[in-house]
Protein backbone atom coordinates (compact mmCIF):
# COMPACT_ATOMS: atom_id res chain seq x y z
CA UNK A 1 0.00 0.00 0.00
CA UNK A 2 3.11 2.05 1.17
CA UNK A 3 4.82 2.21 -2.27
CA UNK A 4 1.31 2.34 -4.16
CA UNK A 5 0.71 5.75 -2.03
CA UNK A 6 4.53 6.41 -2.76
CA UNK A 7 4.28 6.46 -6.40
CA UNK A 8 0.46 8.45 -6.82
CA UNK A 9 2.84 11.35 -4.78
CA UNK A 10 5.64 10.76 -7.95
CA UNK A 11 2.94 10.90 -10.22
CA UNK A 12 1.63 14.61 -8.95
CA UNK A 13 4.83 15.87 -8.39
CA UNK A 14 6.04 14.64 -11.71
CA UNK A 15 2.48 16.21 -13.59
CA UNK A 16 2.56 19.33 -12.02
CA UNK A 17 6.27 20.16 -12.79
CA UNK A 18 5.25 19.22 -16.46
CA UNK A 19 2.08 21.40 -16.00
CA UNK A 20 3.71 24.72 -14.13
CA UNK A 21 6.59 24.48 -17.43
CA UNK A 22 3.71 24.21 -19.46
CA UNK A 23 1.99 27.10 -18.23
CA UNK A 24 5.03 29.02 -18.38
CA UNK A 25 5.45 28.37 -21.68
CA UNK A 26 1.64 29.42 -22.98
CA UNK A 27 0.86 32.43 -20.89
CA UNK A 28 2.55 35.34 -19.11
CA UNK A 29 3.30 35.18 -15.47
CA UNK A 30 2.18 37.33 -13.00
CA UNK A 31 4.98 38.51 -10.46
CA UNK A 32 6.98 35.14 -11.82
CA UNK A 33 3.70 32.36 -11.74
CA UNK A 34 0.20 32.17 -12.75
CA UNK A 35 -1.46 32.19 -9.93
CA UNK A 36 -4.55 31.16 -11.24
CA UNK A 37 -2.88 27.83 -12.13
CA UNK A 38 -0.39 27.15 -9.23
CA UNK A 39 -2.90 28.13 -6.13
CA UNK A 40 -5.33 25.29 -6.49
CA UNK A 41 -2.74 22.55 -7.83
CA UNK A 42 -0.05 23.51 -4.77
CA UNK A 43 -3.70 23.14 -2.03
CA UNK A 44 -3.87 19.96 -3.52
CA UNK A 45 -0.42 18.21 -3.90
CA UNK A 46 -0.17 19.56 -0.64
CA UNK A 47 -3.16 17.53 1.21
CA UNK A 48 -2.10 14.86 -0.83
CA UNK A 49 1.39 14.49 0.19
CA UNK A 50 -0.11 14.69 4.08
CA UNK A 51 -2.86 12.07 3.40
CA UNK A 52 0.10 9.71 1.56
CA UNK A 53 2.56 10.49 4.46
CA UNK A 54 0.48 10.82 7.67
CA UNK A 55 -0.24 8.05 9.98
CA UNK A 56 -3.72 8.73 10.35
CA UNK A 57 -5.80 7.42 7.79
CA UNK A 58 -7.50 10.57 6.95
CA UNK A 59 -6.24 14.49 7.93
CA UNK A 60 -9.00 16.26 9.31
CA UNK A 61 -8.51 19.91 8.43
CA UNK A 62 -11.56 22.32 9.46
CA UNK A 63 -14.07 22.83 5.99
CA UNK A 64 -13.90 26.82 6.53
CA UNK A 65 -9.63 26.40 6.12
CA UNK A 66 -10.32 25.01 2.74
CA UNK A 67 -13.18 27.39 1.83
CA UNK A 68 -10.53 30.27 2.68
CA UNK A 69 -7.58 28.81 0.64
CA UNK A 70 -9.81 28.48 -2.28
CA UNK A 71 -11.65 32.06 -2.19
CA UNK A 72 -8.40 33.44 -1.63
CA UNK A 73 -6.86 31.43 -4.61
CA UNK A 74 -9.65 32.47 -6.84
CA UNK A 75 -9.34 35.99 -5.82
CA UNK A 76 -5.45 36.20 -6.44
CA UNK A 77 -5.93 34.70 -10.05
CA UNK A 78 -9.30 37.27 -10.36
CA UNK A 79 -6.83 40.02 -9.24
CA UNK A 80 -3.55 39.26 -10.69
CA UNK A 81 -3.68 37.29 -13.82
CA UNK A 82 -3.03 39.13 -16.97
CA UNK A 83 -6.40 39.59 -19.54
CA UNK A 84 -5.91 37.54 -22.78
CA UNK A 85 -7.93 39.13 -24.86
CA UNK A 86 -6.60 37.58 -28.11
CA UNK A 87 -9.71 35.37 -28.67
CA UNK A 88 -12.24 37.63 -28.62
CA UNK A 89 -14.85 36.35 -31.71
CA UNK A 90 -16.76 33.42 -32.12
CA UNK A 91 -14.72 32.57 -35.14
CA UNK A 92 -11.75 32.07 -32.76
CA UNK A 93 -12.59 30.71 -30.22
CA UNK A 94 -14.52 27.64 -33.00
CA UNK A 95 -11.10 27.45 -34.03
CA UNK A 96 -9.75 26.53 -30.24
CA UNK A 97 -12.74 24.53 -29.54
CA UNK A 98 -11.78 22.43 -32.62
CA UNK A 99 -7.81 22.40 -31.98
CA UNK A 100 -8.41 21.21 -28.69
CA UNK A 101 -9.88 18.43 -29.79
CA UNK A 102 -13.74 18.86 -29.84
CA UNK A 103 -17.22 20.44 -31.04
CA UNK A 104 -20.29 21.91 -29.86
CA UNK A 105 -23.86 20.43 -30.18
CA UNK A 106 -26.00 23.29 -30.21
CA UNK A 107 -29.57 21.41 -30.21
CA UNK A 108 -28.34 19.74 -26.30
CA UNK A 109 -25.83 22.45 -25.93
CA UNK A 110 -22.70 20.20 -25.17
CA UNK A 111 -19.48 19.67 -26.18
CA UNK A 112 -18.32 15.93 -27.49
CA UNK A 113 -14.80 14.57 -28.61
CA UNK A 114 -13.74 14.62 -32.23
CA UNK A 115 -12.97 11.19 -33.98
CA UNK A 116 -9.62 12.44 -35.16
CA UNK A 117 -9.06 14.69 -31.87
CA UNK A 118 -5.07 15.08 -31.05
CA UNK A 119 -5.98 12.65 -27.43
CA UNK A 120 -5.94 9.97 -29.96
CA UNK A 121 -2.34 9.74 -30.02
CA UNK A 122 -1.41 9.86 -26.23
CA UNK A 123 -3.46 6.24 -25.23
CA UNK A 124 -4.04 6.12 -21.78
CA UNK A 125 -2.98 4.29 -18.63
CA UNK A 126 -3.55 4.44 -14.97
CA UNK A 127 -1.56 7.28 -14.61
CA UNK A 128 -3.78 9.84 -16.68
CA UNK A 129 -6.47 9.49 -13.74
CA UNK A 130 -4.28 9.82 -11.24
CA UNK A 131 -3.27 13.31 -12.73
CA UNK A 132 -6.92 14.06 -13.54
CA UNK A 133 -7.56 16.13 -9.96
CA UNK A 134 -4.60 18.27 -11.22
CA UNK A 135 -6.55 19.31 -13.67
CA UNK A 136 -10.14 20.21 -11.78
CA UNK A 137 -11.08 17.02 -13.03
CA UNK A 138 -13.23 14.90 -10.02
CA UNK A 139 -14.71 11.87 -11.94
CA UNK A 140 -15.39 8.58 -10.87
CA UNK A 141 -13.08 5.63 -13.13
CA UNK A 142 -14.33 2.30 -14.02
CA UNK A 143 -12.38 0.41 -16.11
CA UNK A 144 -12.81 -2.90 -17.67
CA UNK A 145 -10.32 -5.40 -18.44
CA UNK A 146 -10.54 -8.24 -21.16
CA UNK A 147 -8.15 -10.49 -23.43
CA UNK A 148 -9.23 -10.89 -27.04
CA UNK A 149 -7.58 -11.88 -30.31
CA UNK A 150 -4.36 -11.73 -28.60
CA UNK A 151 -4.93 -8.05 -27.57
CA UNK A 152 -5.66 -7.00 -23.86
CA UNK A 153 -8.27 -4.58 -23.95
CA UNK A 154 -9.40 -2.00 -21.54
CA UNK A 155 -13.20 -0.36 -22.08
CA UNK A 156 -13.31 2.61 -19.30
CA UNK A 157 -16.49 4.46 -18.48
CA UNK A 158 -15.63 7.94 -16.87
CA UNK A 159 -18.74 10.55 -15.48
CA UNK A 160 -18.29 13.18 -12.57
CA UNK A 161 -17.35 17.12 -12.76
CA UNK A 162 -14.51 18.33 -15.76
CA UNK A 163 -13.81 21.74 -14.51
CA UNK A 164 -16.86 23.82 -15.86
CA UNK A 165 -18.40 20.85 -17.21
CA UNK A 166 -20.55 17.90 -15.89
CA UNK A 167 -19.52 15.21 -18.26
CA UNK A 168 -19.22 11.26 -18.75
CA UNK A 169 -16.74 9.28 -21.26
CA UNK A 170 -16.23 5.87 -22.74
CA UNK A 171 -13.22 4.89 -24.08
CA UNK A 172 -12.06 1.95 -25.83
CA UNK A 173 -8.21 1.20 -25.71
CA UNK A 174 -6.20 -1.86 -26.34
CA UNK A 175 -2.21 -3.33 -26.73
CA UNK A 176 -0.29 -6.12 -27.84
CA UNK A 177 2.12 -5.02 -25.76
CA UNK A 178 4.22 -5.87 -22.42
CA UNK A 179 3.58 -3.71 -18.99
CA UNK A 180 5.87 -0.70 -18.43
CA UNK A 181 8.01 0.15 -15.67
CA UNK A 182 9.20 4.06 -14.96
CA UNK A 183 11.32 3.69 -11.82
CA UNK A 184 9.28 5.80 -9.70
CA UNK A 185 6.45 6.72 -11.05
CA UNK A 186 4.49 4.00 -12.82
CA UNK A 187 4.30 0.45 -13.68
CA UNK A 188 1.53 -1.17 -15.98
CA UNK A 189 -0.44 -1.49 -18.55
CA UNK A 190 0.13 1.30 -21.47
CA UNK A 191 -2.88 1.17 -23.77
CA UNK A 192 -3.13 1.96 -27.18
CA UNK A 193 -6.58 4.05 -28.74
CA UNK A 194 -8.78 1.78 -30.84
CA UNK A 195 -8.15 2.50 -34.42
CA UNK A 196 -10.84 2.22 -37.12
CA UNK A 197 -11.11 -1.68 -36.96
CA UNK A 198 -11.57 -1.99 -33.59
CA UNK A 199 -13.83 0.85 -32.85
CA UNK A 200 -17.11 0.08 -31.33
CA UNK A 201 -20.83 1.53 -31.64
CA UNK A 202 -21.72 3.00 -27.97
CA UNK A 203 -24.71 4.73 -27.14
CA UNK A 204 -25.39 6.28 -23.32
CA UNK A 205 -27.89 8.72 -21.58
CA UNK A 206 -26.06 10.62 -19.02
CA UNK A 207 -28.60 11.42 -16.00
CA UNK A 208 -28.31 13.92 -13.15
CA UNK A 209 -30.35 12.83 -10.07
CA UNK A 210 -32.60 10.68 -12.82
CA UNK A 211 -33.04 13.71 -15.21
CA UNK A 212 -31.17 12.98 -18.37
CA UNK A 213 -28.77 15.93 -19.30
CA UNK A 214 -28.21 14.35 -22.89
CA UNK A 215 -27.51 11.67 -25.35
CA UNK A 216 -24.43 10.29 -27.51
CA UNK A 217 -24.26 7.38 -29.56
CA UNK A 218 -21.90 6.39 -32.32
CA UNK A 219 -18.77 4.31 -33.49
CA UNK A 220 -15.97 5.45 -32.00
CA UNK A 221 -13.09 5.16 -29.82
CA UNK A 222 -13.73 7.95 -27.17
CA UNK A 223 -17.55 8.72 -27.21
CA UNK A 224 -17.72 11.42 -25.00
CA UNK A 225 -20.19 14.73 -24.00
CA UNK A 226 -19.48 17.68 -21.98
CA UNK A 227 -22.20 20.26 -20.32
CA UNK A 228 -20.83 23.41 -19.95
CA UNK A 229 -21.60 24.97 -16.73
CA UNK A 230 -23.66 22.00 -15.30
CA UNK A 231 -22.39 21.60 -11.38
CA UNK A 232 -22.13 17.97 -10.46
CA UNK A 233 -21.14 15.37 -7.55
CA UNK A 234 -20.25 12.20 -9.56
CA UNK A 235 -22.36 10.67 -7.29
CA UNK A 236 -25.50 12.41 -8.59
CA UNK A 237 -24.74 11.41 -12.12
CA UNK A 238 -25.24 8.16 -13.84
CA UNK A 239 -24.90 6.65 -17.25
CA UNK A 240 -27.03 4.14 -18.80
CA UNK A 241 -24.47 2.55 -21.52
CA UNK A 242 -25.18 0.42 -24.49
CA UNK A 243 -22.14 -1.37 -26.03
CA UNK A 244 -21.99 -3.45 -29.05
CA UNK A 245 -19.00 -5.92 -28.88
CA UNK A 246 -17.50 -7.41 -32.31
CA UNK A 247 -18.88 -11.18 -32.27
CA UNK A 248 -20.16 -13.39 -29.41
CA UNK A 249 -16.40 -14.37 -28.71
CA UNK A 250 -15.32 -10.48 -27.55
CA UNK A 251 -19.20 -10.37 -25.90
CA UNK A 252 -17.93 -13.16 -23.80
CA UNK A 253 -14.78 -11.80 -22.78
CA UNK A 254 -16.21 -8.17 -22.36
CA UNK A 255 -18.93 -9.65 -19.91
CA UNK A 256 -16.10 -11.76 -17.67
CA UNK A 257 -14.38 -8.48 -17.36
CA UNK A 258 -17.57 -6.71 -15.84
CA UNK A 259 -18.13 -9.91 -13.73
CA UNK A 260 -14.54 -9.55 -12.56
CA UNK A 261 -15.45 -5.66 -11.54
CA UNK A 262 -17.69 -6.17 -9.63
CA UNK A 263 -20.83 -6.30 -11.32
CA UNK A 264 -23.38 -9.16 -11.03
CA UNK A 265 -25.51 -10.69 -13.76
CA UNK A 266 -28.63 -9.21 -13.29
CA UNK A 267 -27.02 -5.88 -13.51
CA UNK A 268 -25.92 -6.31 -16.91
CA UNK A 269 -28.65 -6.73 -20.17
CA UNK A 270 -27.43 -8.77 -23.20
CA UNK A 271 -29.17 -8.49 -26.45
CA UNK A 272 -27.10 -10.34 -29.27
CA UNK A 273 -23.89 -8.88 -29.39
CA UNK A 274 -24.89 -6.15 -27.45
CA UNK A 275 -24.25 -5.01 -23.82
CA UNK A 276 -26.42 -2.89 -21.15
CA UNK A 277 -25.29 -1.44 -17.79
CA UNK A 278 -26.08 1.25 -15.58
CA UNK A 279 -22.80 2.84 -14.25
CA UNK A 280 -23.87 4.30 -11.27
CA UNK A 281 -20.85 3.93 -7.97
CA UNK A 282 -17.84 2.37 -9.23
CA UNK A 283 -16.77 -1.17 -8.47
CA UNK A 284 -12.92 -0.36 -9.18
CA UNK A 285 -10.54 1.22 -6.44
CA UNK A 286 -10.41 5.10 -7.42
CA UNK A 287 -7.08 7.18 -7.84
CA UNK A 288 -5.33 7.57 -4.73
CA UNK A 289 -5.35 10.94 -4.97
CA UNK A 290 -9.12 11.64 -5.08
CA UNK A 291 -10.09 11.68 -1.53
CA UNK A 292 -12.65 13.60 0.47
CA UNK A 293 -10.44 16.40 1.20
CA UNK A 294 -8.82 17.39 -2.36
CA UNK A 295 -12.68 16.33 -3.64
CA UNK A 296 -13.66 19.16 -1.61
CA UNK A 297 -11.14 21.78 -2.38
CA UNK A 298 -11.55 21.30 -5.90
CA UNK A 299 -15.04 20.69 -6.44
CA UNK A 300 -15.53 24.16 -4.17
CA UNK A 301 -14.10 25.75 -6.85
CA UNK A 302 -15.58 24.34 -9.58
CA UNK A 303 -18.87 25.16 -8.32
CA UNK A 304 -17.97 28.71 -7.95
CA UNK A 305 -16.72 28.87 -11.50
CA UNK A 306 -19.74 26.97 -12.99
CA UNK A 307 -22.12 29.30 -10.35
CA UNK A 308 -19.90 32.29 -12.02
CA UNK A 309 -21.00 31.23 -15.71
CA UNK A 310 -24.44 30.60 -15.10
CA UNK A 311 -24.90 34.27 -13.88
CA UNK A 312 -23.41 35.87 -16.76
CA UNK A 313 -25.39 33.33 -19.68
CA UNK A 314 -28.24 32.75 -17.55
CA UNK A 315 -30.24 35.83 -19.32
CA UNK A 316 -29.24 34.14 -22.96
CA UNK A 317 -30.40 31.09 -24.76
CA UNK A 318 -27.81 30.41 -27.54
CA UNK A 319 -23.97 30.18 -27.47
CA UNK A 320 -23.15 33.11 -28.84
CA UNK A 321 -24.62 35.55 -27.03
CA UNK A 322 -24.00 33.57 -24.14
CA UNK A 323 -19.99 34.04 -25.12
CA UNK A 324 -20.49 37.39 -25.65
CA UNK A 325 -21.58 38.18 -22.15
CA UNK A 326 -18.13 36.30 -21.11
CA UNK A 327 -16.34 38.33 -23.48
CA UNK A 328 -17.13 41.82 -21.96
CA UNK A 329 -18.04 40.55 -18.09
CA UNK A 330 -15.56 37.63 -17.13
CA UNK A 331 -12.80 36.97 -19.71
CA UNK A 332 -11.03 34.52 -17.53
CA UNK A 333 -13.94 32.22 -17.98
CA UNK A 334 -14.36 32.95 -21.65
CA UNK A 335 -10.79 32.38 -22.09
CA UNK A 336 -11.01 28.84 -20.26
CA UNK A 337 -13.64 27.87 -22.08
CA UNK A 338 -11.85 25.71 -24.14
CA UNK A 339 -10.62 23.26 -21.17
CA UNK A 340 -12.98 21.19 -21.95
CA UNK A 341 -12.54 17.37 -20.35
CA UNK A 342 -9.44 15.98 -20.40
CA UNK A 343 -7.02 18.78 -21.56
CA UNK A 344 -3.52 18.71 -22.72
CA UNK A 345 -1.93 19.11 -19.30
CA UNK A 346 -3.16 16.06 -17.95
CA UNK A 347 -1.45 14.25 -20.86
CA UNK A 348 2.03 15.99 -19.70
CA UNK A 349 1.94 12.11 -18.12
CA UNK A 350 2.71 11.06 -21.59
CA UNK A 351 6.21 13.02 -21.86
CA UNK A 352 7.35 10.90 -18.75
CA UNK A 353 6.74 7.54 -20.05
CA UNK A 354 7.25 8.04 -24.27
CA UNK A 355 10.45 6.42 -23.66
CA UNK A 356 9.72 3.31 -22.11
CA UNK A 357 7.31 2.53 -24.82
CA UNK A 358 7.75 -0.70 -27.74
CA UNK A 359 8.85 1.34 -30.27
Amino acid sequence: MFSALSAAYSVLISISSSIFADTAKQTKPVNGINLYILIPIIIVVILVVLSIFSSESSIRVPKWLYYILAAAGRALAITAQEKDSSRTDMDSLSKAITAAGYSYEPKQDIFYSNMDAWQKNFGYCRLYDEAAILSGVVIDCEPIYFEYENKRWMIELWKGQYYLNSGCEVGIYNTKDHDINVPGTFSGTFYYCADDKDQLHISYALKKNDKTLFTRKGRHWWLTGFKLGEYSEPSELTMDIYITLKNKAMLNAFLSGLKTAGYLENEIFVNLNTVGLKFDKPRNAQPYTRNSQTDWIIQRNNKFMCDKYREITGPYNNFQDKMKALQTQDLDIYNTIINIGKTRNLFSAFEIIRKYLKQ
